[in-house]
Formats: structure tokens, sequence, C-alpha cells
């Protein structure tokens, strides 16, 4: 028996619109790309001389981060016992305590942080406290 042989077609693989999807590809990224100039500019700026004047606080500002470390004024604490945050209280207001104290938590700190500095407040004769909120967005 004798069979007979299939011919076999050649595939071939037409690259053309290949080569057009990659140049209007390139085209496109070649028009949407910015060229920016920088331009450096040389300032002399003016010295001044004198001495500093001496800040006075304002406010007694308590930041809490979300593992429970203490900031008074941007100044943070060693740790977060209540005597290391009476002490700093304290050292900052010069034991005054008419200044508004304002007291900032993040949403994840425990509750322990935040009571330990109303204590905190409270112990030392603090009466103006206020805790921070931050406002929703409306929809």
């Amino acid at each position: 028996m004798k069979f007979r042989r299939q011919s076999r077609d050649q595939l071939d693989v037409n690259v053309t619109p290949l080569i057009d999807v990659v140049f209007l590809l390139l085209i496109f990224f070649m028009v949407s790309t910015t060229f920016t100039k920088e331009s450096h500019l040389t300032v002399t700026l003016p010295e001044a001389e004198g001495e500093l004047a001496q800040q006075t606080v304002q406010q007694v500002e308590v930041v809490i981060n979300a593992e429970g470390q203490y900031t008074v004024n941007d100044r943070v604490l060693i740790n977060n016992s209540l005597q290391t945050l009476k002490r700093a209280i304290q050292k900052l207001s010069n034991g005054d305590t008419s200044l508004p104290f304002i007291i900032t938590a993040d949403a994840r700190t425990p509750h322990e942080f935040v009571v330990r500095a109303m204590d905190a407040a409270g112990q030392l004769g603090y009466a103006k406290l206020s805790i921070t909120t931050q406002r929703t967005a409306e929809r």
C-alpha cells in the first residue's frame, strides 16, 4: 500500500502589523515625553547679627504615636512612663498651668497611653485640656 504524501504548507508570520504597533508606541512615547531645562540661580543671602529672642511656650502639645511613644512639643521622650512625661511637661511650661494642654494621639494608640497623658495633665493642675481629632471627609 502506497500512501500519498501530504503537502505541507509553509507557515509565514506576517510581522508588518507588529512593526506598525511598535512604531506607533515609539511615536506616542516621544510625543508624550516632556523635556525640561533646569536653571539654577546663584543667590547670595543677607547675613544678620544679633542674639536670638527667647521663645515662649504658647501651649503644651503631647503627641502619642501608635506604639505609645510620647513627644512633648516636638521633643521625643526617652520612655513612656508617667514620671518622665510629667517632668518633661513641667520643664517645658515652667510650671505655668494656664497654658492650653493639647493631646494628639494616633488612631491605633492604646487607650492606656492617652489616659496616662490626661492623668499627667490632671496631676500637674492643667485646666484647659483638648484632645485633637481629624475631620472625616464629607460625602
